[in-house]
């Protein structure tokens, strides 16, 4: 692979944000106006993933209450099926690019995350058309410009697999201490109506306050949960947790009906500070 091949390049520009840059600073910084600068040093947080005119407000009331540290793991679903089934495939090394530049890969903790944790496999391609990282981009590269990623798509939807992973970003973040956020990158209910997401979103919400990321993957098997980053949300709890996280707050909750106008089949979206 060439050094050029390293750059993953923006994939969804265009559909789920602006292309262009003043526009896409705009959008965001209008997000963020009015949420609480409160800087708290959390190791982990959830944030919703959708186009940013339905879910970046919400993901605004995360982003700008935390103190951004040197380091950023974001883990997403693989939305696109593509590259190693059952692992979590990373990009290793180069950087992730957006219309408002280059993030660079911390490629040293990469290195450590595969030496300590055999299912994660370096693997481009489930990241090439993947928009559930990129998306989260602009408020990283606004709110801590000078930030490095380590990207992970997680194909799986197993508690053993998310706690042995969990227990290897602990393990990292822990030998960093307060320069590692852990990013959960997540839905809610898909495409019911906003009556019967919130029911539905309600238990799995409760889920997410007791840091209980096995029964977070029950209940969402269980009561037919639509939420698509569950495995990245039990995976990142499960890290917190070892990082003496005791509870999670879920900060904001909000639907694409909100937007749309039209409560009879939304998208749902949370925003959690693990603390």
């Amino acid at each position: 692979m060439t050094r050029l091949a390293a750059f993953r390049v923006a994939a969804v520009a265009g559909q789920f944000y602006p292309e262009n840059p003043r526009e896409l600073r705009q959008l965001v910084r209008r997000f963020l106006d009015g949420v609480p600068d409160e800087r708290k040093s959390v190791p982990a947080v959830m944030v919703p993933h959708a186009g940013l005119v339905y879910s970046g407000a919400c993901a605004a009331q995360v982003f700008g209450r935390v103190a951004w540290p040197e380091i950023v793991v974001i883990l997403a679903p693989n939305h696109t099926g593509r590259g190693v089934p059952g692992r979590a495939s990373l990009w290793d090394r180069g950087a992730f690019r957006t219309p408002l530049g280059a993030v660079p890969i911390a490629a040293e903790v990469a290195e450590e995350l595969v030496a300590r944790c055999p299912l994660i496999a370096r693997d481009h391609t489930a990241h090439r058309q993947e928009h559930a990282i990129e998306v989260e981009l602009p408020f990283l590269q606004l709110l801590a410009p000078g930030s490095q990623l380590v990207p992970l798509v997680l194909s799986w939807d197993d508690w053993p697999s998310c706690a042995e992973l969990g227990r290897a970003l602990a393990e990292v973040a822990e030998s960093r201490p307060g320069k590692v956020l852990l990013v959960a990158s997540s839905d809610m209910t898909h495409y019911e109506p906003a009556a019967a997401a919130a029911r539905k979103d309600r238990l799995a919400l409760a889920k997410l306050e007791r840091l209980d990321g096995e029964g977070l993957l029950a209940t969402c098997h269980g009561e037919a949960v639509s939420m698509c980053g569950r495995a990245p949300a039990a995976t990142v709890m499960e890290a917190a947790r070892r990082l003496g996280a005791t509870h999670g707050t879920v900060v904001d909750y909000r639907h694409s009906g909100l937007v749309t106008g039209d409560d009879r089949e939304v998208v749902s979206y949370a925003g959690v500070l693990f603390e």
